[in-house]
């Protein structure tokens, strides 16, 4: 299990989750019952072959997973089901039926549908640091993220966490990358990138695969383009395209991180997902300080 997006939020490195294994237990997933659309709830970041184990905890850093269940019932499945009713009632009875008891007829549908339809199956898992703050989110949306956080304010009682906030702004730091100045240290350029004219409807001009220190780059900037996202590498260890938003995506970790992998003494399934926890810990934690440091990320108050 890697990490391939991280969506973060800060939260306050005073919060106690010294209880979380005791309160665990009362929010598991449970499956989607015959007449509910979804349901979710912690699920173990093993799998189901240690679902007993809700949480793993390494240093400062706790692993939590959230799993769901969605019955899979599209719209237009639903209304052609009902168009036949509907049909049906106009040919033998000679009327149509009336806006209050079409509405009937679909609850009636849903009800008879519902159990018959697929379930799918998710899990989002999240690395909490408990000395920095921040809760790494394997989403790249903001609202699977802000959905995460509402789980575990629920398991808590209490949990105030909030998105990255930086106080200068991201697209003048990485345009100023991408226009030559000078990257944090280990920091490097990717292969892609996207630049935006800042007018509304500007032009948009996507890049991959290229030198991003080329004429064709500096003709977009001359062009008053900003940098919206950009393909950036951490030491040869983890590379990534972060957004304007903050938000990190296509998360990869390279040979230089799993090299450390290769050279650990773990054996068997749990004691290699163990050495991947450590691991992501380790490189999640380094580029958070990296962002902080270039972006000046505030902490939670």
């Amino acid at each position: 299990m890697f990490f391939r997006n991280l969506t973060m939020f800060r939260f306050l490195t005073s919060t106690d989750f010294s209880e979380v294994a005791t309160l665990l237990p009362q929010v598991t997933l449970k499956p989607v019952g015959p007449l509910e659309m979804a349901s979710r709830g912690f699920i173990s970041p093993f799998g189901i072959e240690e679902k007993e184990v809700l949480s793993h905890s390494g240093g400062a850093f706790l692993w939590l997973t959230v799993g769901g269940e969605e019955r899979i019932l599209p719209g237009a499945v639903v209304n052609n089901e009902l168009a036949k009713k509907i049909a049906h009632i106009e040919e033998h009875e000679g009327r149509r039926p009336g806006g209050r008891e079409r509405k009937r007829m679909k609850d009636d549908l849903l009800h008879e549908l519902l159990p018959k339809a697929f379930v799918k199956t998710s899990r989002t898992d999240v690395f909490l640091d408990t000395e920095r703050g921040v809760a790494f989110v394997d989403t790249s949306s903001r609202r699977t993220g802000e959905n995460v956080m509402s789980d575990i304010r629920g398991l808590l009682g209490s949990f105030p966490a909030i998105p990255l906030n930086a106080e200068v702004a991201p697209r003048s730091v990485l345009t100023g990358w991408i226009a030559g100045e000078a990257l944090p240290p280990g920091l490097s350029l990717g292969e892609e990138a996207e630049l935006k004219d800042p007018a509304e409807g500007g032009a948009v001009a996507k890049v991959q695969h290229q030198e991003l220190a080329s004429d064709e780059i500096s003709r977009h900037l001359d062009a008053g383009k900003q940098v919206t996202k950009l393909a950036l590498v951490l030491q040869d260890s983890v590379s990534f395209v972060l957004g304007d938003d903050l938000v990190v995506r296509k998360l990869k970790f390279l040979d230089g991180a799993l090299d450390r992998l290769d050279d650990s003494d773990a054996d068997g399934r749990r004691a290699e997902l163990d050495a991947r926890f450590a691991l992501q810990s380790g490189e999640l934690g380094r580029l958070f300080d990296l962002l902080a440091g270039s972006f000046r990320i505030s902490e939670a108050n």
